[in-house]
């Protein structure tokens, strides 16, 4: 009986998995039929590799500080989680986030390993991990609304993005308040690390464009940057990929940019996470060093949030 309901789950983990190839093949073909692959060749080829080391470092730090940001999450449980370990975990949801073909994604793989772990219960566990990608979005939304003030194309009064930002992180606060104080003491410092964190991304991506050699005006580029991120953020391709450079080469089409430094940038800020996420795999070779004998497979990690589901209402 168990095998028989099993299968269907694996059937649709596979459907899954092909909608989601397939999607990201169908954006990268739309792309690169945007683009002259010799000038992105002869780009590629002229860029200054010392910036976009510089590029990987700031990159590297944005998710320390977001790494350290979801720790304070975790303190305000009272979860006894060591900040290296809870580090460590961080990387190998990286790597998971951005490599894992499957539905389960990092947060699913720390929820596990920390409720196992710990004993936990599931609800505070799993409001730990959503405020911590609440606040993310708080900060990506600050900064995407200053941005708006330097792009006069955009037409937007700066009256707006001020007001939207004002008022929503106001309801944010309230409502925090009002059914989350547990998180309330540490709302300022986490939502300065969030601020932090993004403050490094942005700085990436200024990296990448210095290496790519652009010297003009970054703000429309960080703009069409901070809405492709947005996009990559819905799950219907591998790691975004794809729907980000869809987003970068629509929004350089729409500020009259170069739609081939558009498309490096994204293709570099890919690689770029991609080698800070690579380090997780570590711990798939050596699942000791979190105090494991083994990493579960998807399917174990599907069925343990199944059976929590109800303790997570």
């Amino acid at each position: 009986m168990e095998q028989n309901l099993k299968k269907p789950k694996n059937k649709w983990r596979w459907l899954k998995l092909f909608l989601k190839i397939l999607v990201t093949s169908a954006a990268l073909y739309w792309v690169f039929t945007k683009v002259d692959f010799v000038q992105l060749s002869e780009a590629l080829a002229t860029a200054n590799y010392l910036y976009l080391f510089f590029a990987l470092v700031a990159y590297l730090c944005s998710q320390i500080i977001a790494s350290s940001r979801l720790y304070g999450y975790f303190q305000a449980i009272n979860l006894p989680v060591g900040e290296v370990y809870n580090f460590k975990l961080y990387l190998l949801g990286l790597f998971y986030n951005l490599f894992l073909p499957g539905g389960i994604v990092g947060d699913g793989y720390k929820f596990y390993f920390l409720r196992k772990k710990f004993g936990v219960s599931g609800k505070p566990l799993f409001s730990a991990i959503l405020f911590d990608r609440i606040s993310g979005l708080w900060a990506l939304a600050l900064i995407t609304s200053a941005l708006v003030i330097f792009i006069p194309q955009l037409e937007i009064p700066n009256w707006i993005p001020v007001a939207v930002v004002v008022l929503g992180t106001i309801v944010y606060y309230l409502v925090l308040r009002r059914f989350f104080r547990v998180f309330i003491n540490g709302f300022v410092l986490s939502h300065f690390k969030a601020i932090g964190a993004w403050s490094f991304q942005i700085l990436t991506v200024i990296m990448l464009l210095y290496g790519l050699g652009f010297d003009g005006k970054f703000s429309p580029y960080l703009f069409s940057f901070l809405l492709s991120t947005l996009v990559a953020i819905i799950p219907i391709s591998l790691g975004g990929l794809g729907l980000r450079e869809i987003a970068n080469v629509g929004g350089a089409t729409y500020f009259n940019l170069d739609t081939h430094v558009a498309l490096l940038l994204s293709l570099f800020f890919y690689m770029t996470a991609a080698l800070v996420a690579l380090s997780g795999v570590y711990f798939l070779f050596r699942p000791q060093a979190l105090g494991e004998r083994r990493l579960p497979k998807a399917d174990d990690v599907e069925q343990i949030l199944e059976d929590t589901h109800d303790d997570i209402k």
